[in-house]
C-alpha cells in the first residue's frame, strides 16, 4: 500500500514538474523599449506588439506607471505604493 502512495506522489510531482516547465517554456519575453523625452526617461512594454505598461521616469520626483490594468487599451495612472491586483484572462471568445 504505501508502494502504490508513494509512486502516486511521484508520478503527480513529476506531472506538476512539467507541466510548470511548460508553462514557464511558454511566457513571452516583454519587449521593453527606452526613450528620452524631455527631461524623462519612458519605458514602454509590449508583449506581442501590444502595449500593456508605460514606466515615466522624471529627473525629479518619484517614477510612475501607466498600466492597461483592463486590458481595453486604456492606460491607467498608478502610483509607486499603490498595489495593483493581477488579473488574467483565462478564456476571449
Amino acid at each position: 500500500m504505501k508502494k502504490i502512495r508513494l509512486t502516486g506522489l511521484l508520478v503527480l510531482l513529476l506531472a506538476l514538474m512539467l507541466s510548470v516547465g511548460w508553462a514557464h517554456a511558454n511566457t513571452p519575453e516583454p519587449e521593453i523599449t527606452i526613450r528620452q523625452e524631455g527631461d524623462k526617461t519612458i519605458e514602454e512594454y509590449r508583449i506581442n506588439g501590444r502595449l500593456y505598461a508605460i514606466k515615466v521616469i522624471p529627473a525629479r520626483g518619484e517614477p510612475y506607471y501607466l498600466v492597461d490594468s483592463e486590458g481595453d487599451g486604456e492606460l491607467d495612472r498608478q502610483e509607486r505604493g499603490r498595489l495593483l491586483i493581477p488579473s488574467w484572462i483565462l478564456f476571449r471568445w
